[in-house]
């Protein structure tokens, strides 16, 4: 294992913000990763486990304790099914699924982060989360001190959330296997009506597997959601709030609002969300709530080219990012009466 101490933590972030690290180890094996967390959890050493850091906000101060830096390998398809070590790089290994003609995850294509992360936060966009493909995931359980495998209904799926994001303290995942599809070719029937138009299909139509990945990063790539060294509209965790789910009556109390606020003519986004839940759309209570596209004058704003990320226009501390989320969370709950939730995980900070 590699060891740091007093380690930069800013370069292992999409957002490129943050202190250093007491320590930094990075493990190339399960074997290294597991060892890591022992030592730590024997010594009483707060841990920090880092991916591929594109959900991290990091404090200015940084994190007391020790980082780790999972950083193993290992892509093994056997039929339909695939197994991805917990630090392969997700993007690289959705792609390898379409080379296969394997369906099942093609549009969380772009997605920048690692195998590893995808479960925790319940990965999704376009149409497609990766609970719908994930059969079990293999972790390290810190409070058994054992390698346990958990199948998809112990994962305790939904949106944005999971039994490993509930309990972030007890597992570090190894490994995730998924069970792709053969559809000779195709793709998983689109859900998402914005990847349809973009295709000239029809929601629920399977188009060619390399066409639905392309067309994902071009839609990505146009809202900043690719990243790119040299585009500080990508220098963000992507969506920053989730979107929120309210209870029919919370939606009914929030569309009055909107009526009140935008005029009789104004409908907000609403999706269904379950019995008795309603989904709408953080990005649009951003922008109708005055935070449009490109909003603030320091070295942290609102994206250029999406109302849902904030980015480090790269002079920003972390506090900067948080002044600006906690501007925009205080804007939209006056305007609407909604409390927006961070999606990125908070290290050292909140709002």
């Amino acid at each position: 294992m590699l060891e740091l101490h007093d380690a930069p933590l800013a370069p292992l972030t999409t957002f490129r913000l943050g202190g250093p690290a007491t320590r930094l180890v990075t493990a190339t094996t399960d074997a290294e990763v597991v060892a890591a967390v022992r030592e730590a959890d024997a010594d009483g050493t707060p841990l920090l486990v880092v991916g591929g850091g594109s959900n991290l906000v990091i404090g200015d101060k940084g994190f007391a304790g020790t980082a780790l830096r999972v950083a193993t390998t290992g892509f093994e398809l056997t039929g339909t099914t695939l197994e991805l070590a917990a630090g392969e790089v997700w993007t690289d290994a959705v792609a390898r699924t379409v080379e296969a003609g394997l369906a099942g995850v093609e549009c969380l294509a772009g997605i920048p982060g690692s195998a590893g992360a995808t479960p925790i936060q319940n990965v999704g966009a376009y149409g497609q989360e990766v609970s719908s493909t994930i059969t079990e995931v293999i972790a390290y359980d810190r409070r058994a001190g054992e390698t346990v495998t958990l199948g998809n209904d112990e994962c305790a799926f939904s949106y944005r959330h999971s039994r490993f994001k509930a309990d972030p303290d007890r597992y570090v995942v190894l490994h995730v296997r998924f069970e792709l599809e053969d559809a000779d070719g195709l793709s998983a029937p689109l859900k998402y009506a914005e990847t349809a138009r973009a295709l000239g299909v029809e929601p629920g139509d399977r188009v060619p597997l390399a066409e639905a990945r392309e067309t994902v990063l071009k839609l990505r790539a146009g809202k900043g959601m690719v990243l790119d060294p040299e585009d500080h509209d990508t220098w963000s965790a992507g969506s920053f709030f989730t979107n929120p789910i309210l209870t029919d009556a919370d939606f009914a109390v929030f569309h009055a609002r909107v009526k009140e606020r935008l005029g009789d003519g104004v409908e907000p986004p609403a999706y269904p969300a379950g019995d008795g839940h309603t989904k709408t759309s953080a990005a649009w209570l951003i922008d109708k709530a005055g935070f449009t596209k490109g909003y603030g004058s320091g070295p942290a704003r609102i994206s250029t080219k999406h109302t849902l990320a904030l980015t480090n226009r790269g002079e920003a501390t972390t506090e900067d990012l948080l002044a600006l989320a906690r501007e925009v969370v205080a804007g939209v709950r006056e305007a609407f009466g909604i409390t927006l939730v961070n999606e990125p995980v908070m290290v050292g900070v909140g709002l």
